[in-house]
C-alpha cells in the first residue's frame, strides 16, 4: 500500500468489501520503490506506523459488518535490538475497531540460509527473525 492509497479508497462504499489482504512493507526494511512519494517503504519506523493508522482506519471503513481483513506483518531489528513493528500495527488496527480473531505465525524458510546473515548473527549476538505473523481481524 501506499501512503495516498487511503484516501484513493473514496471511490469503495463504506461496508462493501468481504475481505481484506494485505501485505504491507515493514517501514524501509526493503524499498519497493526508490522515487515514488507514497511508497509506504520508503518511510522510517514512526512514520509508517502513523500512515497504517490510516490503512487501518479506511479498511475499517469499507469492510463488511462480521467480514474479516487478514494482515501479513514481520518485525526489524536495530542496533542490535528487537522492534515489533507487527504488535505495533496489531494493535492499530485494534484501536481502528477491529477484533483480533486469529494469529497465525509463518516460518520464514530463507533466514535458515547461510552466508551474510547467519555470519552477522553469530558476530554481533542476535537471533535471525524466522518468523512474520498473519494477523486475522474481524468487523
Amino acid at each position: 500500500m501506499h501512503k495516498g492509497d487511503a484516501r484513493k479508497l473514496e471511490f469503495i462504499s463504506d461496508e462493501s468489501i468481504d475481505l481484506i489482504c494485505t501485505h504491507p512493507p515493514y517501514a524501509d526494511i526493503i524499498n519497493y520503490s526508490e522515487d515514488i512519494p507514497e511508497d509506504l517503504s520508503l518511510l522510517k519506523i514512526n512514520d509508517f506506523l502513523e500512515e497504517m493508522k490510516k490503512v487501518a482506519s479506511e479498511s475499517y471503513r469499507v469492510l463488511k459488518k462480521g467480514k474479516y481483513c487478514a494482515v501479513l506483518m514481520g518485525d526489524t531489528r536495530q542496533k542490535g535490538c528487537m522492534i515489533p513493528m507487527s504488535f505495533e500495527v496489531m494493535r492499530i488496527f485494534e484501536n481502528s475497531g477491529f477484533k483480533l480473531k486469529e494469529l497465525i505465525i509463518k516460518e520464514q524458510h530463507n533466514c535458515k540460509a547461510t552466508g551474510y546473515w547467519k555470519t552477522n548473527s553469530i558476530k554481533y549476538n542476535f537471533l535471525l527473525i524466522a518468523h512474520e505473523y498473519l494477523f486475522v481481524f474481524k468487523k
